[in-house]
C-alpha cells in the first residue's frame, strides 16, 4: 500500500472508529454525519467522501463479509459444491464471535453493543435486510451462471436463498443471545453454539426439505 492510499485509510479508519463510538454512547438514530464529522475533525464533506450514506459508516466493515461469502462460492474449486463452499467460509473462525470464543470479555461487549444498536434502530435494520437481499442476488447470479440458466432461474435463487437463510438465522440467534438477560453466562460458549446450529441448518439442506415437517408416528413433526 502506497503512502496516499495509507493515509487514506487511516483517515477511513479514524471517521469510522468515531461514528462508532459515538453509536455506542448514543444509538445511530440520535447521532448526525455533521456530529461525526466534528468528532473526528473533519468536514461533513469528507465523511460522505468515505462514506456515501449515514449507514455506511455503521455497516461497511459487515457488509464486506457478505462478498466473502459469495466470493469463496465463486472461486470455490471446480469439484466443491457451493453449499460446502459457502458453510466452510462461514464457520472459519472471525472477527468478534472468534475473540468472544477465546474469552475475549472485550469483544463480547462489543457484540452485544453492537446488536443493541442494530435493535433500536429501524433504519439499521431496514439496511441490514437490504443488505443481505443484495448478498442473495449476487449469488443467485453466480449460481445461475455456472449452470448456464437465466439470471432470475427459480433454482438459483432457492439455493441461494437457503444459503443465507443459514447466514440469517444465525445472525438471529446470536442477537437473541447476547441481548438476553442471562447473556453474561460462560459468552465463550456462543460460538460452539453458533456452530452446531449452522451444522443443523446446512445438513437440513444438504439432506433436503422432503422429510421436513412430516409427524413421525408419536404425530410429532421430524426435524433434522
Amino acid at each position: 500500500m502506497g503512502l496516499r492510499e495509507l493515509k487514506k485509510q487511516q483517515m477511513r479508519d479514524r471517521i469510522g472508529e468515531t461514528a462508532w463510538r459515538l453509536f455506542a454512547e448514543r444509538g445511530f438514530d440520535r447521532v448526525t454525519v455533521v456530529e461525526v464529522a466534528r468528532e473526528a475533525q473533519v468536514s461533513e464533506a469528507t465523511v460522505f467522501n468515505y462514506f456515501p450514506a449515514k449507514e455506511d459508516l455503521f455497516y461497511s466493515r459487515f457488509e464486506a463479509y457478505g462478498d466473502r461469502l459469495v466470493k469463496a462460492v465463486r472461486t470455490r474449486p471446480a469439484d466443491e459444491p457451493a453449499l460446502a463452499a459457502f458453510r466452510r467460509t462461514l464457520l472459519e473462525p472471525a472477527g468478534l464471535l472468534a475473540r468472544v470464543e477465546d474469552g475475549d470479555a472485550e469483544a463480547f461487549a462489543r457484540l452485544r453493543t453492537v446488536n443493541r444498536t442494530i435493535a433500536e434502530s429501524p433504519a439499521l435494520q431496514l439496511r441490514e435486510q437490504r443488505a443481505v437481499a443484495d448478498c442473495v442476488d449476487a449469488l443467485a447470479a453466480v449460481l445461475a451462471a455456472e449452470s448456464d440458466t437465466p439470471a432470475d432461474d427459480i433454482a438459483a435463487r432457492v439455493a441461494a436463498d437457503a444459503l443465507f437463510g443459514v447466514h440469517r438465522a444465525l445472525i438471529a440467534h446470536v442477537r437473541q443471545h447476547v441481548l438476553s438477560d442471562d447473556s453474561d453466562g460462560e459468552p465463550s460458549r456462543l460460538a460452539t453454539d453458533v456452530h452446531r446450529l449452522a451444522e443443523r441448518g446446512f445438513a437440513l439442506l444438504e439432506g433436503g426439505l422432503r422429510a421436513y415437517g412430516a409427524k413421525g408416528r408419536d404425530g410429532a413433526p421430524t426435524v433434522a
